[in-house]
């Protein structure tokens, strides 16, 4: 973990507090909040594309719904990928 995961999981968590509650069932934000955790605390990169696939399915599974915009969505699946192992080695 660094200070820029630190710091995508806090606006993951933001995120969580500030439309959870209103635009998310609690199953949703339980996924979101474990996907969160698991990449923040995670080394595995292969583990990581899954986590991060199960949440881009939920992305647009809320813009399909209208429940999400496509740019508030993008920005989660974003944040998320910041908070694991991946975003180290990204490009």
């Amino acid at each position: 973990m660094n200070a820029d995961r630190a710091a995508a999981y806090g606006r993951v968590m933001h995120t969580l507090e500030e439309l959870g509650p209103t635009k998310l069932w609690p199953g949703e934000q339980q996924q979101v909040r474990d996907a969160a955790d698991a990449l923040l605390f995670s080394d595995d990169a292969e583990h990581a594309r899954d986590v991060l696939l199960s949440v881009e399915e939920l992305s647009e599974h809320l813009v399909s719904t209208g429940r999400w915009t496509q740019e508030r969505a993008r920005r989660l699946v974003d944040d998320l990928g910041a908070c694991g192992p991946l975003a180290a080695t990204a490009p």
